[in-house]
């Protein structure tokens, strides 16, 4: 297994456990603890309501790594959708193409941060400040995402509509979506996998984005992008209560993304498929 696979487990791991196993609470405030510099009890010290920094921070990498794996499962699942229907129907597919070119063309933050402000109240009101708020990003991140996902896989489905062994099973009466079902989509893992990554990476910086501008989770609720917003106010004096969630995020990110890069080696050995994949993800095609 790759180097950076077991990287990545690793961090997951520890995202996973080290909530439950560190012994300070990180929402809970203990206003008698508030302030203190880093020590051994608290080795990156407590926030203005004396609440242990290190425990928020790996609460709030939890949370912000279920956010991206949410809305990148949403992102794969709706681009992958749209660009099956696109690359097997010749019909469905200028329509789909135009919408997907009209979404790309759209500017995306100020999107989703229209939608989180009409969407956000009643969400909250009916499934609870946190249930609520994680349901309404993952759906905002997949509705602006999916267009790389939907363009790949339309792609690689005309690739594969015309090579001998689809061709062959069209030949015995394979409909459509069994087509795609048993032989398309079994060969599209290179492009799947690399936008799922990439889907992953981008999900985790736009949850971080809107809980930077105050439109994410609640305070209350760590997430690294709500940390950075509240380090804010002590750039000046205290730079590092920034620093520690803005390098978590940068090293999941890139574990994430040098991940997919492993994975997609593991289908093409030389690497070539992947890197294609990759460079046509990133440039939108």
């Amino acid at each position: 297994m790759s180097r950076t696979l077991w990287i990545l487990g690793v961090i997951a791991l520890a995202l996973l456990t080290a909530p439950l196993l560190w012994p300070f609470e990180a929402t809970a405030p203990d206003l008698t603890q508030r302030n203190l510099a880093a020590s051994l009890t608290h080795p990156l010290g407590t926030d203005r309501l004396g609440r242990d920094r290190l425990a928020r921070l790996l609460m709030g990498g939890q949370i912000s790594a279920l956010t991206g794996l949410a809305g990148m499962a949403l992102t794969v699942l709706l681009g992958t959708a749209i660009g099956l229907a696109s690359g097997l129907s010749r019909r469905l597919d200028p329509w789909l193409m135009r919408l997907t070119d009209l979404c790309l063309a759209l500017p995306m933050l100020p999107m989703m941060l229209l939608i989180v402000m009409l969407f956000r109240a009643p969400l909250t009101a009916s499934l609870g400040d946190t249930l609520g708020t994680f349901t309404l990003i993952t759906t905002v991140i997949a509705l602006t995402s999916w267009m790389q996902t939907a363009r790949l896989i339309r792609a690689e489905v005309l690739r594969l509509s015309g090579m001998e062994f689809t061709q062959a099973a069209r030949a015995l009466g394979a409909g459509p979506w069994h087509l795609a079902i048993r032989h398309i989509l079994p060969n599209c893992m290179a492009p799947l996998v690399t936008s799922a990554t990439l889907a992953m990476a981008q999900a985790m910086i736009a949850e971080s984005a809107l809980s930077f501008l105050g439109l994410g989770f609640a305070p209350g609720t760590p997430s690294l992008g709500g940390l950075l917003h509240e380090a804010l106010p002590y750039l000046g004096l205290h730079p590092a209560r920034a620093l520690a969630p803005g390098l978590m995020l940068a090293v999941i990110v890139l574990i994430v993304t040098g991940a997919g890069e492993a994975i997609c080696q593991t289908h093409d050995p030389r690497g070539q498929t992947g890197r294609a994949h990759r460079e046509d993800a990133c440039q939108g095609r």
